[in-house]
């Protein structure tokens, strides 16, 4: 999820082979595949019913409807996958049906420098469109792999998906792209060359440091306080709601952000490691609301976290939070690490929580080199 802007050009057969490592489900699982596709088709159908309600004031609506055809997609995809069938021919053969107009252009990409271009001779309102597409999926739900019709069904609904990219008047190059970096950045490990590190051409007293530890105590008034390098740094915490929940010490938070992203505002606040070299990296990735999405970004993620026990015995974190997280840091440097990272750094960042939370303090050691962040007992 890199936030660089969508190639002009993408293969559907490049796409095809991207994600297919993503694919999770085993060949033989169909149900899954059928649900997830009509869930998505209805997700489509449920942004363009706020555009409709909200008009203008739903500024999101080409950014969401362009995650949500994506999405669908990756389910038709999954699908062919099931069929012995190739996207991109499942596409070759609706276009080279009647209804479409044909004309040559010259592509961007030297390696393809002419390109035929599709488009629909009479395309519906968006609604419309999305009615026949809703009305396609649910015949899919009754899809027999084993029959001779089964593709055939498919096909209908990529003619209807087709339109729907043009009647969104979204980029499909787009689409497709965002798709494969949300796909792939989630349930692909990156080499970790390829990762992020933001303040590596930064002078050593502004950047993040490499390795630490930092000392969490409680105190008689039940305040949370941190000390790094023998030095008191930051206010001490209290929980601030009725029920205790040990929130005082979400700081941990702060630091395997640290430690496993390379990114936290809150703690080069902190510290005082605040890229000051380059005025707009500071104001605009170390000053104010980069520290407020740091923060409520904790906050968030902490809300949903109680209600599952504090991610305790679980190896991986939901889907829609991990979009949510990604929407949340939308246009920030972090922005550029990929969700399994997001993830890692989510349970990580709790399993050294719920020792602290248990002992009511300890010592967090983070190192940037490995992205990992541990607990240890104070003393030790």
């Amino acid at each position: 999820m890199s936030g660089s802007p969508p190639s002009a050009h993408v293969l559907l057969s490049e796409y095809e082979q991207a994600i297919a490592p993503t694919d999770r489900f085993e060949d033989s699982e169909i149900t899954p595949i059928l649900l997830g596709l009509f869930g998505e088709v209805g997700s489509v159908m449920s942004t363009s019913k706020k555009l409709q309600r909200e008009k203008t004031a739903f500024t999101g609506f080409q950014r969401d409807v362009e995650e949500e055809l994506g999405d669908t997609l990756w389910y038709v995809a999954a699908l062919c996958r099931r069929l012995d069938v190739k996207l991109s021919d499942m596409f070759a053969r609706v276009l080279d049906g009647n209804g479409y107009a044909v004309s040559i252009a010259a592509n961007a990409d030297p390696a393809h420098p002419v390109a035929q271009v599709m488009t629909a001779k009479d395309i519906a309102p968006l609604d419309s469109v999305l009615l026949r597409l809703g009305e396609q999926a649910a015949k899919l739900l009754n899809l027999d792999v084993t029959a001779g019709t089964a593709k055939d069904q498919v096909l209908s609904f990529v003619r209807v998906y087709i339109e729907a990219i043009q009647a969104a008047h979204v980029s499909f190059s787009a689409v497709l792209s965002s798709n494969m970096a949300k796909a792939c950045g989630r349930f692909i490990a990156s080499n970790p060359d390829d990762l992020p590190d933001f303040d590596a051409d930064f002078p050593e007293e502004e950047q993040l440091p490499r390795y630490f530890e930092i000392e969490i105590s409680q105190r008689a008034d039940g305040r949370s306080y941190l000390r790094w390098n023998g030095v008191f740094i930051g206010d001490p915490l209290s929980d601030n709601i009725a029920d205790e929940d040990g929130y005082r010490f979400h700081d941990v938070f702060h630091f395997a952000n640290t430690a496993i992203l390379h990114w936290s505002p809150t703690f080069r606040a902190l510290i005082k490691h605040k890229r000051k070299s380059r005025k707009h990296v500071d104001e605009a990735q170390d000053s104010g609301r980069a520290i407020v999405i740091d923060e409520g970004l904790s906050a968030y993620i902490f809300s949903y976290a109680k209600s599952v026990n504090f991610f305790e015995d679980q190896k991986t974190v939901s889907f829609d939070l991990l979009k949510a997280v990604r929407n949340f840091v939308r246009g920030y440097e972090v922005e550029a690490c990929p969700l399994h990272l997001w993830e890692y750094a989510i349970l990580q960042g709790y399993e050294v929580f719920r020792e602290v939370r248990k002992n009511n303090g300890g010592i967090i050691v983070g190192n940037r080199d490995e992205r990992t962040l541990h607990y240890k007992t104070a003393g030790k």
